[in-house]
């Protein structure tokens, strides 16, 4: 029987790689299986690492290698190529002489994908050899890059069946306008946009007008990530469809706007906040992603630790007092007041909330947008809210003396009042209600725990990894771990997008606010003081203590724990 080529790469495996042949017919059964290449199936089972795999591929079939991340693309093979194209048979075009397009591929055997693209291309392919993850990076910098094909070019293939933007009374917006914004193109392009954001679990979509463009971007596990361009000429016609969505003033382009929409989809409802902000350049427009399946996941569901959940199930218990959760924006502050409140939401309590904006729209509560242009405040809305006799109050947020000295005041008459406030930790919170001009014995009585908060990324499981970290790095961090311990990180795939992590999970310090704690603040003792106090005689876990826990549970990465969050 004559040899194949693939039956001589696996033998020259069998002999370089000293693998018995059992291994190998592993790995082709688990090819056939899960119907992957047959470079994939051998890295998968271990059997050899993608850099020396592609030495062998080259060696043996003799296909020139490329270093991708040094050869500059000719950027008008995209008009041939196309990034959905690109993407299916994990390849990019390279080079074009004549007749022939050169790409590169990892899987040469795949000869269907290079009959499809002679097929697709009408012209001759030739093929050179990269690594897989190199070639998805490259194609994730090119096609990210590039100049924006045209919306009807992109938005073809967008089907509009499995789309229905509702208003805020749920009544579908029809699609039968005939106004720029509403031309069956753009609403496939906005459309794309949008379930791109909700496949990538994006939490915020940035369209953003630049001199030559429109610039699309996600913000993905708190990082912002290029999507694509949109063409500057459709511009104002993305911006309209949008407004439409939202039912905001399409003639209004020079001053902030802010509105919302729900999309349902086949298998959820989605809310929409939306905010229009004019630039030089156009209006830019953020749409935050608010998916109510966060809220009832629970507090185990956001990532936190056991104690934490335990401290705060007690706080929440109490029949009144003020509870605050503090951060930074983006900490997930509203995500863990929402899902606290939702677990509180039952039919026997009144709760109340004043909110600007208002995040999520919770059946079973009643909630009060504020309007500071109309006077209505959050310091207004609180003091009506307090004639509704309500048994729990949210209030957005602590941004003055008024509202903090009537949300403190009011926990104090037998509501519980939930609120969040912009300090670094949990002890800083005290003493900023103090700064704010609210009585050091008012603030002593009324609060019964602070949570400081942020987020931090979690390793992908599907590529998760050891990882080598040097014991320097450890000890200067102080890190006094066992040798032979074990960490891991993201090798990077096409399910976490080459990035490493998937996810994101909460990071607290919960500082329970007893009777040492209170006679310390009614004493005019500093955040810094308390703190200390809270940790040694409480064992409070801090920020880091917390985070360098979730490093040691192999959840995240050292970098991670320096970017979130910093030893004091």
């Amino acid at each position: 029987m004559t040899e194949t080529l693939k039956d001589r790469l696996l033998q020259a495996l069998i002999d370089s790689k000293n693998i018995e042949k059992k291994d190998v017919d592993a790995a082709l059964r688990l090819q056939k299986t899960k119907k992957i290449s047959l470079d994939k199936a051998l890295i998968e089972q271990g059997l050899i690492n993608e850099k020396d795999l592609l030495i062998l591929l080259v060696k043996e079939l003799h296909i020139p290698s490329i270093n991708l991340s040094k050869y500059k693309i000719d950027p008008t093979l995209q008009e041939i190529i196309s990034e959905r194209v690109a993407r299916q048979y994990r390849i990019i075009p390279i080079s074009r002489l004549g007749n022939t397009i050169t790409i590169a591929l990892s899987d040469p055997f795949n000869i269907f994908a290079i009959d499809d693209l002679k097929n697709i291309t009408s012209k001759e392919i030739d093929v050179v050899m990269s690594t897989d993850s190199e070639i998805m990076k490259a194609v994730d910098i090119y096609y990210g890059t590039k100049g924006a094909a045209s919306v009807t070019e992109i938005s073809k293939d967008i089907s509009m069946d499995n789309f229905e933007v509702l208003s805020e009374d749920t009544t579908e917006i029809g699609e039968d306008s005939t106004g720029e914004g509403e031309q069956a193109p753009i609403i496939r392009m906005v459309n794309l946009v949008i379930k791109e954001a909700l496949k990538a679990n994006a939490s915020d979509i940035h369209i953003e007008p630049t001199t030559d463009n429109v610039r699309v971007r996600f913000r993905v596990d708190g990082i912002l990530r290029d999507v694509l361009n949109i063409p500057k000429q459709n511009q104002n016609a993305v911006i309209v469809r949008i407004k439409i969505m939202s039912r905001l003033d399409i003639t209004t382009n020079r001053i902030p706007q802010d509105g919302r929409f729900k999309l349902k989809t086949v298998n959820q409802v989605v809310d929409f906040r939306v905010s229009l902000l004019p630039t030089i350049f156009g209006q830019k427009i953020v749409m935050r992603v608010l998916d109510k399946k966060s809220l009832s996941i629970g507090l185990e569901g956001l990532g936190f630790s056991p104690k934490s959940i335990e401290q705060l199930q007690d706080a929440i218990k109490k029949p009144f007092g003020m509870i605050l959760v503090t951060g930074p924006t983006g900490s997930g502050k509203s995500t863990t007041l929402y899902s606290i409140i939702n677990q509180l939401n039952t039919v026997d309590r009144n709760i109340i909330t004043v909110e600007d904006p208002v995040e999520y729209l919770i059946e079973g509560l009643t909630q009060i947008q504020a309007r500071p242009e109309i006077g209505l405040t959050f310091a207004e809305g609180l003091r009506s809210i307090l004639r509704q006799s309500p048994d729990i109050v949210m209030v957005g947020e602590i941004r003055d003396s008024e509202t903090a000295d009537i949300a403190i005041k009011a926990s104090l008459t037998g509501q519980l009042v939930f609120s969040t406030l912009h300090t670094n930790d949990a002890a800083g919170a005290l003493t900023r209600l103090v700064d704010m001009g609210v009585e050091p014995f008012l603030v002593a009585s009324s609060l019964v725990m602070v949570s400081a908060q942020r987020l931090c990324r979690k390793i992908c499981i599907n590529c998760k990894e050891p990882a080598k970290i040097p014991a320097k790095v450890l000890d200067d961090l102080g890190l006094n771990l066992p040798s032979g311990k074990t960490f891991y990180q993201g090798k990077g795939c096409d399910i976490c997008r080459q990035t490493g992590y998937r996810g994101r999970m909460g990071v607290t310090e919960i500082l329970d606010v007893d009777d040492p704690v209170r006679e310390m603040l009614i004493k005019g003792a500093s955040s810094d003081e308390i703190k200390n106090f809270a940790i040694k005689e409480s064992g409070m876990t801090t920020l880091w203590d917390d985070m360098v826990d979730k490093f040691k549970a192999g959840s995240t990465t050292i970098e991670e724990v320096l970017r979130v969050t910093s030893k004091d």
